[in-house]
This record gives C-alpha cells, sequence and structure tokens, in this order.
C-alpha cells in the first residue's frame, strides 16, 4: 500500500513541476480553533527542482492522464510516459499526513483532464471539501481551475480554495491553436471572468451582511508558456496587461519552456530554457504592477524586445533621458521610483529622510541606494559637477563595466531560434 502511494506521489509529483503558479499571498483564512493549519501565512514552504523552479512542498496532479494532446505538455495523452491517478482519499490522506509532521505549509493541487472536465472538476472539488469540512483543514488550498467546467463546480470550488488559477498557455490565439488546436483561450477567459465577478459580488454582499463565507480570498492566477512559439515580449507583456485589467489577477506566472520533445514547432530537446527571458518579463511585470509604468512605456512597436543584457527600468530611462537628471531632493515620488539603482523600499526613505533637510551622497548610499547605478539620472546636494552630457550609449557601457549579471554568463541560445 504504502510502497503504491509513494510510486503514485513520485509520478504526479514530477508531472506538477512545470506549472509554476503557485504562490500563496494573499490568503486569510484563519482557524476556528476546532481545526487544523492557518492560511492566514507570510508564505508557503518552497523547495527548487533541478531546472530551477520555485515549488511548494505538496504540488501534485490529482492524475497526469489528459483527453488532450498539447504539443508543449509532457502529459499529453499521446506521450509514452507512466500514468497514474490519485484517489480523493488519497489525496486527503497525503495532505494531511504530511501537514501533521511538518512536511508542508499547503497545497497545490491541478490535474489532467480526465473524461471530460466537470468529471476532473468534480473530483478536485471532493478533495478540497473532504479537507475543509471532515479534516478541518484551515491550511492554504491552492486549486487549478479546469477549463470548460461548469460555474456551479466552479462556484462551490471557491468556497473552499483560498486560490485559484487556470492557465493560459500560450501568449497568443494563434500560439495556442498552432500547439493546442483542441483549446481556446476563450475556455480561460470564461471562468476568469466568472471567479472574478464573484469575487466582486461577494465583497459587496459583506458590506451589507456581516457573515458571508470566504470566496477565493486570495485571488485568482495565470499562467503563459514562454519560448515555445515565436511570440514577442510586447506580445507578452502587453497580454498580462489585458488580464491583469480585465480580471485583476494577482500574479501572471511567465514559465519558460523546457523542451521535452523533438516536435519541428518548438524547440528541440537539448536547447536551454529561457531563463533570462523569463527574468526579464518578470521584472517588466514587476515594473506594471508596482513602479506605476504604463506598458506601452516599456514595449512598443519601436521595442518589441526587451533587452538582455540590461533590466528593462534601466532599458527606459536609457531611452528617455530627456527626463534626467532628476533632483532628488525636490522629485515627486512617482519619478524617484523611476530612477535605476532606486527601489521601492529606498523612494520610501528618501522621500521621508529629505523631510530633515537636503540629502547628499553619502546618505543615499546608506538608505539602501544603488549609488554606482544611480548616479548617472540623479542630482543631489553634492553631486559631482560635470562639463558635458554622456549618450545613452556611453552610459550603458559604465554600468555594465561596473555590473556583472549571474545570467549572461550562461549562453541563452534560444532567443535566436525564432
Amino acid at each position: 500500500m504504502f510502497d503504491r502511494i509513494r510510486k503514485k506521489l513520485t509520478v504526479l509529483a514530477d508531472a506538477a513541476k512545470y506549472d509554476v503558479s503557485c504562490s500563496s499571498s494573499g490568503s486569510d483564512r484563519k482557524n476556528d480553533k476546532r481545526g487544523l493549519g492557518n492560511g492566514h501565512i507570510s508564505g508557503i514552504c518552497h523547495t527548487y527542482t533541478e531546472d530551477g523552479r520555485c515549488v511548494s512542498l505538496l504540488k501534485i496532479l490529482l492524475t497526469n492522464h489528459c483527453i488532450f494532446d498539447c504539443a508543449y505538455c509532457v502529459s499529453r495523452k499521446s506521450n509514452d510516459i507512466e500514468r497514474a491517478a490519485f484517489t480523493v482519499d488519497e489525496v486527503v490522506s497525503l495532505t494531511m499526513n504530511f501537514y501533521r509532521r511538518n512536511y508542508i505549509e499547503g497545497l497545490f493541487l491541478s490535474s489532467g483532464i480526465f473524461k471530460n472536465a466537470d468529471f476532473t472538476m468534480e473530483r478536485l472539488l471532493r478533495v478540497v471539501k473532504k479537507l475543509r469540512l471532515e479534516e478541518k483543514y484551515n491550511g492554504y488550498i491552492h486549486l487549478k481551475t479546469i477549463p470548460g467546467a461548469s460555474e456551479d463546480l466552479i462556484r462551490e470550488a471557491g468556497l473552499y480554495a483560498d486560490r485559484m488559477s487556470i492557465n493560459l498557455e500560450m501568449p497568443t490565439e494563434s500560439g495556442l491553436k498552432l500547439l493546442a488546436p483542441e483549446k481556446s483561450h476563450q475556455d480561460v477567459i470564461k471562468p476568469l471572468d466568472f471567479v472574478n465577478k464573484q469575487i466582486i459580488q461577494f465583497k459587496d454582499e459583506k458590506k451589507l451582511i456581516k457573515h458571508i463565507p470566504k470566496f477565493v480570498p486570495a485571488g485568482q492566477s495565470t499562467q503563459m508558456v514562454i519560448g515555445a512559439t515565436p511570440e514577442t515580449d510586447k506580445e507578452i507583456m502587453y497580454t498580462a496587461d489585458t488580464f491583469y485589467r480585465n480580471f485583476s489577477l494577482r500574479r501572471v506566472y511567465y514559465s519558460g519552456y523546457i523542451p521535452i520533445s523533438n516536435d519541428t514547432r518548438m524547440p528541440i530537446i537539448g536547447t536551454q530554457p529561457p531563463l533570462l527571458r523569463e527574468n526579464r518579463l518578470y521584472q517588466t511585470d514587476w515594473l506594471m504592477r508596482f513602479y506605476g509604468f504604463n506598458i506601452q512605456e516599456i514595449l512598443n512597436d519601436q521595442n518589441p524586445h526587451l533587452d538582455t543584457d540590461i533590466d528593462p527600468k534601466l532599458s527606459w530611462a536609457l531611452r528617455n533621458l530627456h527626463h534626467f537628471p532628476i533632483d532628488i531632493n525636490v522629485a515627486p515620488y512617482r519619478m524617484i521610483m523611476r530612477i535605476p539603482g532606486i527601489g521601492i523600499s529606498s523612494a520610501n526613505k528618501i522621500v521621508e529622510a529629505r523631510k530633515f533637510g537636503k540629502l547628499r551622497i553619502d546618505q543615499l548610499k546608506k538608505i539602501g541606494v544603488a549609488y554606482n547605478r544611480a548616479k548617472h539620472f540623479i542630482k543631489c546636494i553634492d553631486s559631482p559637477f560635470q562639463l558635458r552630457d554622456f549618450q545613452a550609449h556611453q552610459i550603458k557601457a559604465f554600468i555594465l563595466t561596473e555590473s556583472e549579471s549571474k545570467y549572461l554568463k550562461n549562453a541563452n541560445n534560444q532567443l535566436l531560434l525564432f
């Protein structure tokens, strides 16, 4: 019995590692003193796979059987791999036993689609209901929404899950049709829109009725596979921006494609995953969400790709030198945030510190500003006088000379494939 479960766990945990959308941020589910676990935590325990991906300690598929034949997916029906499936009771037992032994702080549960969408979603729902109602488990649960499942099943699942997510797969409809002709972005948009409207409705009801059950308190997320099809960075990030705005997503995840077959439509086995590109996309996502950048400022028809040798914030600054230098002692917070080498924390400290006097270079360094980078874009009370302005390519050369990137040490040959 134990060996059988362990074998299933090995197969289905390995199949789940390609899904990176497993963050636990945003949950506020609390224990009622009669249950086990607490979803109100700052983060969930993670481990890292050999290919560098961050995964939850119990991150599994209910099954890797699937009726679809998506070329980019290791669980596609035509792939000759070992298949396995957990029963509902086995997933519940694993979760509770692992939690009691302090191996995990939550569950990330996804599944291949077997028989049909409702059949699969119903079994995922049974898992989370049994954990919450029978086992009194109040820890974090991230549940995958199955495209095509009925709204009744999705709505009920949202009452028990902390976060729900559904993968967009490819950034564009044309890319998805190329590798998964049976699927459509509309299959993802419909449940995302339904859950978003339900979240809004429950929040509105809570204003009128005190005791309203929680509905997906940690919100929704989605994931796109990057590098399997030839989309530009502009297309990828414009899609992400649209989904953030239309469905109030907490996160969009960008998963660099790891070649799993020698399909001529995609990079072949042995091609390096686009980890540098993935990193640049996350940096751009961060600028959109926290730094007040409009995506059109970073990527547009003139600049459809992100630079590989410098981060997107520095790239924007070099293309917009007319905004600089910025006087650190009088500039508004919004502009200080846009200075390369200054992050959110440092910008807040600068705004607070200058209330007590003009800031100098040594004070900026103590605050945490990366001065070797920021010095090309700022003025402060003791900035050195310069006889002439430097051009963008000169500033870029100065910064690259003084910095080292852990990403550029490795060849990134996938960038050249398309």
